[in-house]
Order: structure tokens, then C-alpha cells, then sequence
């Protein structure tokens, strides 16, 4: 599985690219109807030659980005895929009660996330050390959350809630939580 942070770099690059050429054909429309003369009009064909282009290049860059998207392939597959390692977590009053005090598993391990919440509707994130976000998910009581992560490389990650559940949600964080080893 591609690291989250690759794949948004990649993709940080690319819509830069595609958004400047979008903000250049717009000043160069503008310049064109809003200048005097006769050679400023621009033409209805070549007006929607460039709506076309643009859209069949933003369509392109989606269909070509989605394969990149390292979770969208075990998300679809997810009721085929039996986890290697199951980490049951319980939220309750603003709290993550673990199973234990690390979550250790191993690179290349298919790990399942299934978290319950016994109240409020919280976010489930986990996070790099230098807290940048690997993925996350909503955690809706009275319904199955789980989410399966194939770690590919070790590390350290601190579990924090990424949904709004009130001024005490901002306190839900867990230090070094899952712990990823190349062997356990």
C-alpha cells in the first residue's frame, strides 16, 4: 500500500498544475472581454474548445489519481479481506479505551480498526509523529465502524479523535498508541 503522504504530494502537484492552468485560461477570457477592439472577442468555439478541455483533463485527473489512493482498493474489497490482526476499541465519554496500552503490529499486516461508540459520534484518526494524518473514519454509535490499514513501513502513531463531540473532543488524543514493527 502507497503511503498516504506520497499520494498527496503527487496529488498536490497535479492539481497545481491543473488549477494554474485554469486561473491563466480565466485572466486571458477577462483580458479578452474586457479589452476594445476588434480582435479582443473571443469566439463561442473557442470559448467551449477550452470548457471541453478543461473538463476532459479534470475527469482524466480523477480517473488517474483514484488507482494512487492507497485505501480506495481495501475499502471496495473490504467484506472479502480477512484482517490479519483485530484491535477492538470502545469510545465512551470523551475517552478511547484501548486493549491494551500499545497497539503493536507488524508491516504488511492487514489490521482491522473496529471501534464502537457508546455515546456521542467521534472521529477515529491516527497519525504520524509528525502529525500529519495516515487515515481516519467517523465512529457513529449504534453502528459498525471499521476500518482495515496496511501499514508499509514501520512507525509510531498517536490515535486522535478527528470529529467534533463538544469542547472535551479536543482532549482525545493518545500518545503513541499503535506502534508498527517490521517483525513482532
Amino acid at each position: 500500500m502507497v503511503d498516504s503522504s506520497v499520494v498527496l504530494a503527487g496529488q498536490t502537484l497535479a492539481y497545481t498544475f491543473y488549477c494554474s492552468v485554469i486561473i491563466l485560461l480565466m485572466i486571458w477570457f477577462g483580458v479578452k472581454v474586457t479589452s476594445e477592439g476588434k480582435s479582443t472577442k473571443v469566439s463561442p468555439r473557442v470559448f467551449y474548445s477550452f470548457v471541453v478541455f478543461l473538463a476532459v483533463i479534470g475527469v482524466s485527473l480523477h480517473m488517474v489519481t483514484f488507482n494512487t489512493i492507497p485505501w480506495v482498493s481495501i475499502d471496495v474489497n473490504m467484506k472479502k479481506i480477512v484482517a490479519d490482526r483485530t484491535f477492538e476499541i470502545t469510545v465512551e465519554d470523551h475517552e478511547f479505551k484501548l486493549p491494551s496500552e500499545k497497539l503493536k503490529c507488524q508491516i504488511n499486516e492487514v489490521v482491522k480498526f473496529s471501534v464502537t461508540s457508546n455515546d456521542l459520534t467521534y472521529g477515529f484518526g491516527l497519525f504520524r509523529e509528525d502529525n500529519s494524518m495516515v487515515m481516519q473514519m467517523q465512529v457513529v454509535p449504534g453502528h459498525k465502524n471499521d476500518l482495515l490499514w496496511k501499514f508499509s513501513k514501520p512507525g509510531v502513531y498517536t490515535i486522535r479523535s478527528t470529529e467534533y463531540s463538544g469542547p472535551k473532543g479536543a482532549a482525545m488524543i493518545v500518545k503513541d498508541a499503535v506502534e508498527v514493527v517490521e517483525t513482532l
